[in-house]
């Protein structure tokens, strides 16, 4: 029988546990005739009562299981934690406020056994602001294009992937974790399921504009190089404006010409030290190698849970 770990990561949603455990419970029973499945929440430190639901619901189930960060490490930390406790054949992301609906999970399990490795949520249409969505298009499209590895479009974490999969991603020596680029750097055989995502069924989203905007620097800063290589693409045709620009003053006196020049190359200083200094600090922090998500033992109760705590030291 197959092990499959459904990986919840969950951050002051109390409302959510409950109607998300009962909804996800109806479409993972079928299964287990087949599977063994159990379900992990990773409790980014919630300050709610998102703790005690969770327990609520292990008095009855014991094939729930909860890991709690000693403080909140952020989405993609509290993801990576599940991945690399869970020693399951397949892993399944999943957020409790079922904007990805659970009733998908059949659908990528289908696909795993027809041998992808890595199985996903292609999101084709979202319930907000339409203006927004263009914008989330946009970033993607030009995340792909300047990528060092491949980007898979409308991808978000809902997914399945194989622990050979889950074996390489954790590996990844980063202190800034961006789980959609990693699955398009490892590669191996995947295949998308469009979808259009659903409202949240209860609780309030944690992302807006400026969560967005930082998620979306970091997925470029960790994603790619082309930030740094642009500016000295850049560098030849700097150089010759400024040839041209000093050649014109020269020549011809244009009055506030070389105060242009001075703002320009101020600017364009700037910006360079500007990347390559966000950069530096990020190889820095690399060269520190501090975990990225640190267990709270005492409030957190994986019982039967097959974790490798080696493993769990090591990140």
């Amino acid at each position: 029988m197959k092990s499959i770990s459904i990986i919840c990561p969950v951050y002051n949603e109390e409302t959510s546990i409950l109607p998300f455990y009962t909804r996800l419970n109806a479409v993972v029973d079928p299964l287990r005739s087949k599977y063994s499945v159990e379900l992990i929440f990773t409790n980014n430190r919630s300050e709610d009562g998102t703790l005690n639901e969770i327990q609520k619901i292990r008095e009855y189930d014991p094939n729930v299981h909860v890991i709690t960060y000693s403080r909140n490490f952020g989405y993609q930390a509290s993801v990576l934690g599940g991945l690399t406790m869970s020693t399951s054949d397949g892993m399944i992301v999943i957020d409790v406020d079922c904007e990805d609906p659970p009733e998908m999970i059949p659908d990528f399990i289908n696909k795993w056994e027809e041998g992808y490795d890595i199985v996903y949520g292609l999101r084709m249409n979202r319930p907000e602001w339409k203006g927004l969505v263009y914008l989330r298009k946009l970033f993607y499209k030009v995340l792909k294009f300047t990528a060092d590895a491949d980007i898979i479009l409308n991808m978000a974490e809902f997914s399945l992937v194989s622990s050979h999969v889950r074996d390489v991603m954790i590996k990844n020596n980063t202190t800034y974790p961006f789980l959609r680029s990693e699955i398009g750097y490892v590669g191996f055989s995947h295949h998308g399921i469009p979808y259009d995502r659903q409202n949240r069924i209860n609780g309030k989203t944690h992302y807006n504009y400026w969560t967005m905007l930082i998620f979306g620097i970091g997925g470029i800063l960790s994603s790619s190089t082309f930030p740094m290589r642009v500016a000295v693409y850049f560098l030849p045709f700097f150089i010759l404006i400024n040839m041209i620009i000093l050649g014109l003053d020269l020549a011809l006196s244009i009055p506030g010409l070389f105060k242009f020049l001075v703002v320009f190359d101020f600017v364009y200083g700037i910006s360079l030290l500007t990347t390559y200094g966000i950069y530096l600090a990020r190889i820095y922090k690399n060269s520190i190698s501090r975990p990225v998500f640190i267990v709270d033992w005492k409030h957190s109760f994986p019982d039967q849970l097959k974790f490798n705590k080696n493993r769990i030291k090591s990140n």
